[in-house]
């Protein structure tokens, strides 16, 4: 009796899930690494018997070498397994399968180098992966691919492999009928130094990328892929240096057109890339000598340029000093200001906040990688200050709510999720929950203040009312944060700066 009360004690999560008969989980956050720590590198038993869990999610764990026998056994209905950014390798032991139901597999961002029989993804015969269709192996250490993951998995249809040390396919995978309805395979940055010309018994294939490989020469079976639509072998090293330039000023279609005629086509519809080049620079030059068109040209272009300065470069930077509390809590912070903002047009701000959401819920992995806030930089008062405070003395004012404590507003928060949980009468985990947790058993929360103590943002959860973006908004001001790194923050704050100058800004961010 009293070893199951520590276990219940030690992982609510599970006993919840259990009363509760639901069908999802995500564990994360920082009381997940000590936990899983203590029960050696693996993930509790108890978690595989929660028969009826359609969809498992255990992230951010560096703590976690492998998922533990039983999840296969214990999981039947499982159809997504997510376990991405945990320190799972060098192998999986035992293997995971059979999975019957299983539909999305994601183990990418661990320390994965192979995964032979008996510790890689489930046997071969029968198929232990039957229902598999999204495989997502990016980030790891693998030097190689399971030569039977196409009897293992035989109705994949997406494969992502990017970012480790492959340096060639098992011929397995490209073998006539093999994996008749993979349509989207991705494999840039490794090791790659050759391609087989099997490759086109990939009937399904639609996009194919293998930038930043070794590649030397591309096979001109690949050009008999029937429905190749996409096709991405930048920074290899082509020894056809013709090819090398159309990757460059030619579109899939014409690529393949050239490996379909051995390397003797041409671009059709397109004009030769080395006289493409010509003319662009006779047309640079025209427009530096002011000559015909070139004052048209250089007004349509001064619309769409974005001019990129130093802070240093600014007269009245606004500047944000980052206090010694938020270091173990949320350490990572990146601000851009960006001026000459148009949201007036339509549903300009609409589109704007969509595009926000989006980006927290792919770049940001549900906000479980980084947050974003948008500020209305004229309601900013700097100097800033990034810091962490008690959540009994963190008061804001939340978006669209009145001033709270943050205990309490997060405590809010909670129950709101779970009654809308209740409402739509799902067991489901729904948006509120999955980053409501990032801040369980942390003493402090992070918060950004102004000049006057207010605080304007509450990350991971909210920004303030008094900074609020609307209509009648010019100038941003951006921030990102982020308890993984810095250069999370860097990546999505340029990702979200593109988004914003494509569609809304016509003059000047300042990072």
């Amino acid at each position: 009796m009293a070893a199951a009360a520590a276990v219940s004690e030690a992982w609510p999560e599970l006993e919840l899930a259990e009363q509760q008969r639901r069908r999802e989980l995500l564990l994360t956050g920082p009381a997940l690494e000590e936990r899983v720590r203590a029960a050696g590198g693996r993930l509790p038993p108890r978690l595989f018997s929660l028969s009826l869990l359609h969809y498992l999610e255990v992230s951010g764990c560096g703590s976690l070498r492998e998922p533990g026998p039983g999840l296969a056994r214990g999981l039947p209905q499982l159809q997504s397994l997510v376990l991405r950014r945990n320190a799972l390798g060098p192998g999986l032991s035992p293997e995971l399968g059979p999975l019957p139901a299983l539909r999305v597999l994601d183990l990418s961002g661990n320390a994965l180098e192979a995964l032979p029989p008996g510790q890689g993804l489930g046997p071969a015969e029968p198929p232990g992966l039957p229902q598999l269709q999204t495989l997502n192996l990016s980030g790891n250490r693998l030097r190689e691919l399971p030569a039977d993951l196409a009897r293992c998995a035989p109705r994949l249809q997406t494969l992502n492999l990017t970012g480790n040390c492959l340096d060639s396919f098992p011929a397995e995978l490209f073998r006539p009928g093999a994996l008749p309805l993979l349509s989207e395979l991705a494999a840039a940055d490794n090791c790659l130094r050759e391609l087989s010309p099997d490759i086109a018994h990939l009937a399904s294939l639609k996009t194919l990328d293998l930038a930043n490989n070794r590649l030397s020469e591309v096979p001109a079976e690949l050009a008999d892929c029937p429905k190749l639509k996409e096709l991405n072998l930048h920074g290899n090293q082509l020894k056809d240096r013709r090819l090398e330039k159309m990757l460059g000023s030619c579109q899939t279609k014409s690529i393949l057109e050239y490996l379909r005629a051995g390397g003797r086509g041409r671009c059709k519809g397109r004009a030769d890339p080395e006289k493409e080049e010509s003319r662009r620079q006779r047309r640079e030059r025209r427009k530096r000598e002011g000559g015909e068109g070139g004052e048209e040209e250089v007004a349509e272009a001064s619309r769409l340029l974005l001019r990129v300065l130093h802070v240093s470069e600014n007269p009245a930077p606004l500047t944000v000093t980052a206090g010694p509390e938020v270091r173990d809590v949320r350490p990572f912070l990146v601000g851009a200001v960006v001026r000459g903002m148009d949201l007036q047009t339509g549903n300009a701000l609409k589109r704007f906040l969509t595009s926000q959401t989006k980006l927290h819920e792919d770049l940001c992995e549900k906000r479980t990688a980084a947050t974003i806030a948008t500020h209305d930089l004229r309601a900013v008062r700097g100097p800033l200050l990034y810091t962490a405070r008690p959540p009994q003395d963190l008061k804001i004012v939340p978006l669209g709510r009145k001033e709270a404590k943050a205990k309490d507003l997060v405590r809010q928060l909670q129950l709101e999720a779970e009654e809308r949980r209740k409402q739509r009468k799902r067991q489901a985990v729904s948006g509120l929950h999955r980053y409501l947790h990032l801040l369980d058993g942390k003493e402090q929360y992070p918060c950004l203040l102004d000049a006057d103590g207010d605080v304007i943002s509450f990350p991971p959860i909210t920004n303030s009312e008094k900074t609020k973006i609307k209509k009648t908004t010019s100038d941003l001001f951006l921030e990102v944060t982020s308890a993984t790194s810095l250069q999370v923050c860097k990546d999505i704050m340029d990702a979200l700066v593109l988004v914003v100058c494509r569609k809304w800004q016509k003059s000047t961010s300042t990072p």
